[in-house]
C-alpha cells in the first residue's frame, strides 16, 4: 500500500467518525409541556403512553415535526389506560 492510498483510507476514517458523532447529537432532547404551552406541531411521528395497572397520572411521550421539521420529543402528564368510566 503507498502513502497516498493510506492517506486518503486515513482521511475517510476520520470524516466517518465525525459524521457519526454529528448524527448523533441530532437526537431530540425531551422536554416537558407546561399548560398553556404554544406547540408547533406539523406532523406527529409517534406517541407512547406511560403505562400502569392502576388509575393514575403516568407521563406520556409525543414525538414530532415542528415547521421546521426539526424532530421534537415533548414528554406530558396524562391518565393511565387503567382509568375507566363506570
Amino acid at each position: 500500500m503507498n502513502w497516498k492510498n493510506l492517506t486518503l483510507a486515513t482521511l475517510f476514517a476520520v470524516l466517518s467518525v465525525g459524521a457519526l458523532s454529528a448524527q448523533a447529537q441530532e437526537v431530540a432532547q425531551p422536554q416537558t409541556y407546561m399548560y398553556g404551552q404554544h406547540l408547533d406541531i406539523k406532523k406527529v411521528l409517534s406517541s407512547k403512553e406511560g403505562t400502569t395497572p392502576a388509575c393514575s397520572v403516568v407521563t406520556s411521550q409525543l414525538t414530532y415535526l415542528d415547521s421546521m421539521d426539526q424532530t421534537r420529543v415533548l414528554n406530558y402528564q396524562s391518565f393511565s389506560g387503567g382509568c375507566h368510566d363506570n
